[in-house]
């Protein structure tokens, strides 16, 4: 393919990319370690997640792995296993710029020139197909003609759309990548919902921030308005930067009950890196905020200090120092005996409002405590109610029942709580499609339905008693067999009563 005189030939790892020189395209030569660190990541990637699928990647140049063992002996069962291990390998291999029907589905989202396309093409093995898109008709055609160039049209494919509009429609489980490369020109936030969707089940997702300044601290409003963080200028901003993006991705993927799994972060002083793997796990999601914190960084000496948003525990019932309960009326006259204002609560029967602080609550509880004691012995020291125990009371609670302690509304047994005004009270049934209107027959179905196990038939010679549903429709091929009635005037005895 001859190469027109307005055009550049730019060479970078095995790609030979045309550039127009009128700069029509963008490129930047200082990006080379990206892409070098992209296509080797994304190699190993290809090598773990195509074992599973019984493909084995050639990697050019690359020697056979020889394991070594740590063991100085190895019995008999070590050896068979090793030569069992050794006979395992995958009859399917993958070499590079060979298409591979159970490879790898590559989506570069922000392709410009596509030269990180084409060294994906070139580079890595295990390839099913690379996707190369760019909003640009320029650019969308300058990757077509490097794929032709580099002679790689068999994997890659250009595709000229909006970037967050071609993932969303890729959100469906057998339609989502394998890979998504984003390397935007500045922040690549407005692309990181769609990405989060797009990607398959422990997928990889590389992301490019080339917004270093706004993450490291220059701007700390403009930072929480692309990625929810407030970035602080001291001497670690690159690591913070590193986590701010990681919590960006994991706050998006929350939402879609994914969870982010970083695998690399490199950083900068004019870029950040990373590489993530995006699985599906309720569990993991839900404890998500015990992975969050707050930074105080002190602008004196630099030190900082970290204030979790949340903490997972396992501990079963939180019913905190294990002790019995005090009864509501003595509980209520110990903080009357305080000094304290306390109420009934309208919400829940066991409840109380009161004006006494929480330590004031602590200390009756502790004198409670006392007389009402918890086995100390089977209390961790890192427990909250070991360490609530371990402080002496700040005042001599007094549980004699005063006679305010019991208000007349609860002496004379007034309806705190307010009770259904008929029976089945509650939201009704959803309208129908059909006529819009509310089913009102609920009540109806409800009773039909009740007691409808009782009395259940265990003789089956009882079963005479009861229609034939098949006679009536001129159905039963059973005759007089039949172990139900063909009597059509015999109706259910049940139904009589």
């Amino acid at each position: 393919m001859e190469t027109s005189p307005w055009e550049t030939v730019v060479k970078e790892g095995r790609a030979s990319i045309l550039f127009p020189n009128a700069n029509e395209v963008f490129y930047n030569p200082v990006q080379e370690f990206n892409r070098d660190l992209t296509c080797a990541v994304i190699t190993e990637f290809a090598r773990d997640l195509l074992a599973q699928r019984g493909v084995k990647v050639v990697v050019p140049g690359e020697k056979e792995r020889v394991v070594v063992s740590l063991a100085e002996e190895m019995n008999d069962a070590d050896v068979q296993m090793e030569e069992k291990n050794g006979a395992a390998v995958p009859a399917v291999t993958a070499a590079v710029g060979e298409k591979c029907e159970l490879g790898l589905r590559v989506l570069e989202g922000l392709a410009a020139s596509g030269l990180r396309s084409v060294r994906f093409a070139l580079e890595v093995p295990g390839l099913q197909s690379v996707t190369a898109n760019d909003f640009s008709a320029k650019a969308a055609a300058l990757i077509a003609r490097n794929a032709q160039y580099n002679g790689v049209e068999h994997l890659l494919q250009a595709s000229c759309r909006d970037a967050s509009m071609l993932m969303y429609e890729k959100r469906g489980k057998k339609e989502r990548y394998d890979v998504i490369d984003l390397d935007p020109y500045g922040s690549p936030s407005s692309f990181l919902d769609a990405a989060v969707q797009a990607v398959s089940e422990g997928g990889l997702l590389c992301v490019t921030c080339t917004d270093m300044a706004v993450m490291a601290g220059n701007s700390g409003e403009t930072c929480y308005s692309k990625y929810g963080s407030v970035s602080i200028k001291a001497k670690y901003c690159h690591e913070m930067a590193l986590r701010i993006i990681l919590h960006s991705l994991d706050q998006r993927a929350a939402v879609y009950q994914r969870y982010i799994q970083p695998l690399l972060s490199v950083s900068v002083d004019f870029y950040i890196r990373v590489f993530v793997r995006v699985f599906t796990g309720q569990a993991t999601v839900k404890n998500s905020a015990s992975k969050q914190a707050l930074v105080y960084n002190c602008v004196g000496c630099g030190s900082f200090h970290l204030q979790r948003m949340g903490r997972r525990t396992s501990n079963g019932k939180h019913s905190t120092i294990h002790c019995n309960t005090p009864p509501l009326l003595q509980f209520r006259s110990a903080l009357l005996h305080a000094g304290h204002r306390v109420s009934l609560s309208h919400a829940c029967k066991n409840a109380i409002k009161t004006d006494a602080s929480p330590s004031v609550l602590w200390d009756i509880m502790r004198c409670w405590e006392k007389t009402n004691p918890v086995k100390r012995e089977k209390l961790s020291q890192t427990s909250p109610a070991f360490k609530i125990l371990s402080t002496e009371p700040g005042l001599e609670a007094c549980f004699t029942v005063r006679e305010d302690a019991n208000p007349q509304s609860r002496k004379r047994h007034l309806t705190r709580f307010q009770e259904n005004p008929q029976a089945f009270w509650g939201p009704k049934a959803r309208a129908k499609s059909s006529g819009g209107s509310i089913s009102m027959d609920l009540q109806d179905k409800r009773k039909k339905c009740q007691n409808k196990r009782k009395n259940q038939i265990t003789d089956s010679s009882q079963l005479k008693n009861f229609p034939c549903k098949r006679f009536k429709q001129g159905t039963c091929t059973h005759g007089d067999k039949c172990c139900y009635s063909h009597d059509t005037e015999q109706t259910n005895p049940e139904k009589t009563e």
